[in-house]
């Protein structure tokens, strides 16, 4: 398939398939007037298949997609039901000539190659689902499925981006047990956990955690780009705090805690929450105080607002936040929003509900690699409990919470020299 997309590649560049349109090129609006934004994702990580380089238009029309014009690529757009025009060349011109005018807040971003894309999710089914794998799912963009063992076998580094499931680096089960002890799939959850432990030389569940979370930690140390939704952002960031020391109620692994955990918590290990407090109560469903309480939330009133970075010189956030709205839809999680408070000062904060003083979107930078944390389980289903369908995106293809998500797969397909941060 490779040698099959080089060989278009090549006809491509000589004129040899008639159905070129000659000095034109394809434009994907990013604003209110495209039918499908979540797919006109996937029609971009598309045409980076075939070695073709899609123009991000950073803050114009929504952060739209140009690309040159073939009938193949034209067909693909009709197909997935995605808004486009077709320009000429001396259009594009003029468009890339209004972006980089050094009075408007916009940016040309050259994505030149294809994103290798891991998901991070147990190969066992849960009773929820994943917004990720979702709208990767929903966008048609690929990605391999990958868990505890071959993240310890030194897999992360043939790939660009990982996105971390809804997983409780804790190894606390999520926190469940007070509520769903006695229920089948919990109970199947713990004892297929306490199995993999043993199977990779781990006498605990928590250890086995801290060990890939280490792993995963190191992947973004290297360069590597994560995503991570809900209660993994707060866990890892509690696992990596907790190296060596014992967090874990008896309930869980039937051993005692360390009475003087707290104490013992190095922040200078985690990625962007400090000075947090965790909650080792077993009948409470939270595991630190770095998440906002889920009390008194009205659904009509929950938003949060992006912010506005500068395209030019602070294009990384830019990309991130790209969107037809901005002003979003709260939506609640395991883990809802952070706590202002309990962010470090050196992380980018990119959404934000400044009356709650909660963030619920950031991003930053780890060794020669970066992070993104999203707050929240479903950006369509305000309330997502345990069971419940997972969300029929066909029924939301202009989803600005969602579009959050895929911004993040598309950036690390970035020239690097445009990455400013």
């Amino acid at each position: 398939m490779y040698f099959l997309k080089k060989l278009f590649l090549l006809f491509l560049l000589i004129g040899g398939l008639n159905s070129i349109v000659p000095a034109a090129h394809i434009f994907v609006p990013m604003d209110n007037s495209q039918s499908n934004h979540l797919k006109a994702y996937g029609i971009a990580y598309y045409v980076l298949t075939y070695d073709v380089e899609v123009s991000w238009l950073l803050n114009y029309r929504g952060g739209s997609f140009l690309f040159p014009h073939h009938t193949r690529f034209e067909q693909e757009l009709a197909i997935r039901g995605v808004s486009y025009q077709i320009i000429a060349d001396v259009q594009a011109e003029a468009i890339a000539r209004e972006v980089a005018h050094p009075d408007v807040n916009q940016e040309q971003i050259v994505l030149h190659k294809l994103p290798r894309i891991a998901v991070y999710t147990p190969p066992h089914s849960l009773p929820w689902d994943d917004a990720v794998t979702l709208a990767l799912t929903y966008a048609e963009i690929p990605y391999d499925a990958i868990y505890d063992e071959e993240v310890l076998s030194g897999i992360l580094p043939m790939y660009d981006w990982l996105h971390v499931h809804h997983e409780d680096f804790t190894g606390q089960f999520g926190k469940f047990w007070a509520a769903y002890r006695n229920a089948p799939w919990y109970q199947q959850d713990v004892r297929l956990a306490e199995e993999l432990a043993r199977k990779l030389g781990f006498s605990y569940v928590a250890d086995l955690k801290l060990a890939v979370a280490k792993n995963i930690q190191q992947f973004v140390a290297g360069g590597g780009y994560i995503f991570a939704m809900c209660s993994a952002p707060e866990s890892i960031d509690i696992a990596l705090a907790a190296e060596g020391v014992d967090i874990v109620h008896e309930v869980f692994d039937g051993r005692p805690m360390d009475s003087n955990a707290q104490e013992k918590l190095d922040y200078s290990r985690t990625f962007a929450f400090h000075d947090f407090r965790i909650v080792t109560n077993p009948y409470e469903y939270a595991k630190s105080d770095i998440d906002v309480p889920k009390t008194g939330r009205d659904q009509v009133t929950d938003f949060f607002s992006l912010f506005e970075f500068s395209a030019k010189w602070d294009p990384v956030p830019t990309m991130l936040t790209q969107n037809h709205e901005s002003l979003i839809k709260g939506f609640m999680g395991q883990t809802t929003a952070f706590k202002r408070h309990l962010v470090k000062p050196t992380v980018t904060i990119l959404g934000e509900n400044r009356a709650n003083n909660e963030v619920r979107y950031l991003h930053g930078s780890f060794g020669k690699g970066t992070f993104t944390f999203y707050g929240g389980h479903d950006p369509e289903d305000y309330r997502h409990f345990v069971g419940d369908p997972p969300t029929d995106l066909n029924l939301f293809p202009n989803s600005p919470g969602y579009r959050l998500i895929l911004n993040n797969v598309l950036f690390p397909a970035a020239r690097k020299e445009k990455q400013k941060t």
